[in-house]
């Protein structure tokens, strides 16, 4: 079900359908969409297949909620601006042991706030479950959970909720965010998680509610909605319901300078485009200031403040990124957005 678009976007927006639905195909999603927001209007409405591979499953419609996996990183990361802005959390240079001492000293002494929210901290925990480091804070780049949970853990222990709780009274009932949610139980409208194609679907619920778990759940135009809020700096219908600093601070670059010139740059966990570099997500097209948010099941949410458009792209299948060299796909949609809208 596609939604009317105007010149002059038509070519390009059909050409971006088609490559979103060559991708479904490629690898075994059994749902996409495509939502596109251009001046805070709704340019193009893509959905097509069905929340599962089984046969009698619900057709993908607007009310469908996608589990977003790892793009609930950025719903902490305003959580964790929150905190920084309430003073909370006085500066993202303080040390993890300041507010987390029982932490293995040796191991996290020289890891901060920083590091933890910019995949810098070079931390990682073995299959025994124990922390180690891989490499000194500050100096490399690697994407591991365990720094998403230890600030999930740290914004609980703050404000004695979860972090969902804290945007909920915050940022969602103030913006009517109605289809944005961690789940715990059964629902026709959330869509299944495909693993194998072969395989049953997953359901992707959580047994809690309090941000600990990857349950997540998001309709496209809610998930825009996310972005749109962020490209216009915390304002809604003309007020401001989140401080412009916070913003600011989740989307601007908060590494630090890397030996290695292709590592990725980062605010809180946005991958964010400054000098474009090799390992970014971010094609090189992309324009400066503009910044993306992805999941292991292909939900992505990309904002071109810039070009006042905001972007969501949504699958249901595992590592479904377009392929072995998945940065590159991920690189070329949004070149290919870029492209459209310059």
């Amino acid at each position: 079900m596609d939604q009317e678009v105007t010149q002059p976007y038509r070519q390009g927006v059909d050409d971006l359908i088609s490559w979103v639905e060559d991708i479904k195909e490629k690898n075994g999603s059994s749902a996409a969409v495509l939502y596109i927001l251009k001046d805070n209007q709704v340019v193009m409405e893509h959905y097509s297949g069905k929340h599962s591979h089984e046969k009698n499953a619900r057709y993908v419609r607007a009310d469908s909620q996608f589990n977003v996996a790892s793009a609930r990183k950025s719903y902490l990361a305003l959580a964790i601006s929150i905190a920084l802005y309430d003073k909370n959390i006085h500066t993202l240079d303080d040390p993890i042991l300041k507010y987390m001492p029982e932490l293995d000293t040796n191991l996290v002494k020289d890891v901060t706030i920083r590091h933890l929210v910019t995949h810098s901290h070079g931390l990682d925990v073995n299959v025994h479950g124990h922390l180690f480091q891989e490499f000194k804070p500050g100096t490399d780049w690697a994407y591991r959970n365990i720094g998403i949970d230890i600030m999930t853990e740290l914004l609980h222990r703050i404000y004695g909720k979860g972090f969902p709780q804290l945007l909920e009274e915050r940022v969602f009932s103030k913006i009517g965010l109605k289809e944005t949610g961690w789940k715990t139980n059964a629902d026709e409208r959330l869509v299944n998680i495909i693993g194998e194609k072969d395989e049953p679907p997953l359901s992707g619920l959580g047994t809690s509610n309090d941000g600990k778990e990857k349950n997540l759940f998001v309709t496209p135009r809610e998930f825009a909605l996310w972005g749109q809020l962020h490209l216009e700096r915390g304002r809604v219908n003309g007020k401001q319901v989140v401080p412009a600093e916070v913003i600011e601070m989740c989307t601007s670059v908060q590494n630090e300078e890397y030996r290695n010139a292709s590592l990725p740059d980062n605010g809180l966990f946005w991958f964010v485009q400054g000098i474009p570099r090799l390992s970014s997500e971010l094609g090189e097209r992309v324009p400066r200031g503009s910044y993306q948010i992805l999941g292991v099941t292909g939900p992505t949410l990309l904002v071109l403040p810039s070009l006042k458009v905001v972007v969501v792209k949504m699958y249901n299948k595992r590592y479904n990124y377009g392929g072995k060299n998945y940065l590159y796909y991920l690189k070329e949609f949004s070149n290919k957005v870029s492209d459209l809208f310059c």
